[in-house]
């Protein structure tokens, strides 16, 4: 599975993806230039659920071997130099926090300080319920650094990956230049099961899936996981140009 990037050998289904693998996969060399790494989780709230809001950081800092749950940095595709983002999906479920809606903030700052074009490949179950209130806050924070970083009239290419939900897909996951997804990824705000609850009706079949989203317009594109590398490179050459 890890030699094949976790695509399933007799199906092709893609299998969620440590972001070490995407690092290989997408930039050359995997070579990631990290940005921000200094930007450390706080406690804000004093949150407890049964097990304190710092515990839970330090058990996910220890299983993953990241300090967050998205990493950033820059990084180049196909000789083309970018800034680059990916959620950490194992790092309690890619919510965005603080720390992560500031890393993305500074990911959209830095590009357009640097005229690099930008690569953000989203993996998430929505903000950080932890953080409450400041979590919720990132939504409106990422997408005013993506506004501003649009008027360098530098390439925003958004990737989505199964799930890609919540806050995050409400915010910068669906607002690229260009929106590519995997097959069968699940994107969307509130999930599935929360809409049919809370409507009580049934949805169509395929609902919130990459192919679904294709055909009703909020998805630009399908691409497997071995051609998403090429179809960075050729986009970067068509929208970016010279830095």
């Amino acid at each position: 599975m890890e030699a094949r990037f976790h695509l399933c050998a007799s199906c092709g289904h893609h299998h969620p993806m440590p972001v070490g693998h995407w690092l290989k996969l997408l930039l050359d060399g995997g070579a990631l230039e990290p940005w921000d790494e200094h930007i450390a989780p706080a406690d804000p709230l004093g949150f407890d659920d049964g097990k304190p809001y710092p515990e839970r950081i330090t058990r996910a800092q220890r299983n993953t071997g990241l300090s967050e749950g998205v990493c950033t940095g820059q990084a180049s595709i196909e000789g083309r130099p970018v800034a680059f983002g990916c959620f950490v999906f194992a790092f309690m479920g890619g919510s965005m926090g603080s720390v992560v809606g500031e890393r993305i903030t500074r990911l959209f700052e830095r590009a357009a300080l640097s005229r690099l074009p930008v690569v953000l490949v989203h993996s998430s179950g929505g903000a950080r319920m932890q953080e409450g209130i400041l979590s919720l806050m990132q939504m409106a924070k990422t997408v005013a650094a993506l506004g501003r970083f649009r008027a360098m009239r530098r390439p925003y290419v958004s990737v989505l990956v199964h799930p890609t939900t919540g806050g995050v897909a409400a915010s910068t996951a669906l607002l690229g230049d260009l929106n590519i997804a995997e097959p069968g990824a699940l994107i969307g705000f509130a999930g599935p099961r929360v809409i049919e609850g809370t409507l009580r009706t049934t949805l169509p079949e395929g609902f919130q899936r990459s192919e679904f989203l294709v055909s009703h317009g909020m998805v630009d594109s399908i691409v497997p996981r071995m051609e998403m590398r090429s179809a960075l490179g050729k986009v970067l050459g068509h929208l970016g140009g010279a830095p």
